[in-house]
């Protein structure tokens, strides 16, 4: 009889190394590993060879970054997406996308299965199988970190290094750096390790080591460098007048930003599942186009349309962070979001400069603000007379008066 065939989320980190060998051995069944080149670089070298020296019988890296950008960052961003107040959502808006083409994937090869190397103290073992459960209710989900069986093979992360050492399968994971990383376009993130202690300081010189995507504000240009970003409907579409694509743009960005050591954030955040954990972030290019986003749309936006938009980001953030990617409210809240940036379009000017982003102008052909009304001068336009405000003033006061009256008598 033929085996099983179980479509692995594989990225060649630790976990999902350990996994791949796991897996065969304990379901004794096909593995095809599947790789989705979301922005990953260099750490897509020589991925297939390992995935099939470790056991896969068939390898997907898929180069899914235009879509990555065109269909998942750039709708997120029109939303003004801000997950507490820090966290630009680059790792949970990234697992709908590799649900998506895993699913694909699974009814091509006839797999019943899908597997992923997410824990089950996290949030991505919640983002993949929602995802996995909106587009293919048939198939099942194995998650071996949710397995006794392989808690007990692997208690920790020391465990699993020795494994891997062991059976010769390569990793980057060691003693002396035992934190772990993911990475796309969107940007880089680092957890477990030494940053479980929240008093421990990754911005140290001697950590300096640890980032990727960015230099420190210190170690940047002490010149800063203007950039200008053009929007058509929300998103943006040229760099300093050069017409780009979503990938490009991201692409462009996180090199600025990453210069100019511009979106690194240290966090500690709220998982769905109910704790609290430690994240360390760098979003450079993410970071420059959220501002550039917000400030675009202060100049074109209408000011009760963007009070309703602003009152679903937190709504709209936990969407995308708790996995919710592809169910109806989180449509429902696109379409809203979608016809709220029919009319964000213009260039924004910005200043780069030592791990900050700086207004240094907007403009726009359909601009909402009219400076012969906004003047402190003579309104040439005579659009809006001073003395109305007495009026306005008065009518909004009534009820405090009423309620100040009622508190005085008591």
């Amino acid at each position: 009889m033929a085996k099983d065939k179980i479509v692995l989320a594989y990225s060649g980190g630790l976990d999902t190394s350990i996994i791949l060998k796991w897996l065969k051995e304990t379901y004794d069944a096909e593995i095809i590993a599947f790789t989705a080149d979301i922005g990953q670089k260099e750490e897509l070298d020589g991925l297939e060879e390992k995935a099939l020296k470790t056991g896969a019988s068939k390898v997907y890296i898929d180069d899914l970054r235009d879509e990555f950008a065109k269909d998942f960052i750039f709708p997120m961003f029109q939303a003004a997406t801000m997950y507490e107040g820090q966290y630009l959502l680059g790792t949970s808006i990234a697992r709908p996308l590799i649900a998506k083409r895993m699913v694909e994937i699974a009814r091509a090869e006839g797999a019943k299965y899908i597997a992923h190397g997410a824990t089950g103290k996290g949030n991505d073992q919640v983002r993949f199988e929602l995802g996995v459960a909106a587009l293919a209710p048939e198939i099942e989900v194995i998650a071996p970190w949710r397995s006794e069986q392989f808690r007990s093979d692997f208690p920790g992360r020391a465990e699993m290094i020795a494994f891997a050492e062991k059976h010769g399968i390569p990793v980057t994971a060691s003693a002396a750096k035992p934190y772990s990383t993911d990475r796309n376009l969107l940007h880089i993130s680092f957890e477990s390790g030494m940053l479980e202690d929240p008093w421990f300081d990754p911005s140290a010189e001697e950590n300096e080591e640890m980032y990727v995507l960015s230099v420190s504000p210190e170690r940047a240009p002490d010149q800063a460098e203007y950039v200008e970003l053009t929007f058509e409907q929300g998103n943006c579409v040229a760099i300093n007048g050069e017409a780009m694509s979503p990938l490009q743009v991201m692409e462009k960005l996180n090199e600025l930003g990453g210069k100019h050591g511009i979106g690194r954030v240290d966090m500690v955040e709220n998982r769905f599942v109910g704790m609290k954990s430690r994240g360390v972030y760098e979003t450079p290019g993410g970071t420059i186009l959220f501002t550039a986003h917000r400030k675009m749309e202060s100049l074109t936006m209408d000011r009760e349309v963007m009070h309703l938009r602003d009152s679903l980001i937190s709504k709209y953030s936990e969407l995308v962070y708790n996995g919710f990617w592809f169910a109806p409210e989180r449509l429902a809240l696109q379409a809203l979001v979608t016809e709220s940036q029919k009319n964000v379009s213009g260039v924004v000017r910005l200043k780069l400069y030592k791990g900050n982003v700086i207004g240094a102008g907007v403009k726009s052909p359909v601009s909402l603000y009219n400076p012969d009304i906004a003047t402190m001068e003579a309104d040439p336009s005579q659009a809006y007379d001073q003395g109305d405000a007495t009026g306005f003033i008065r009518l909004n006061a009534l009820r405090l008066k009423v309620s100040a009256g009622v508190n005085q008598s008591k």
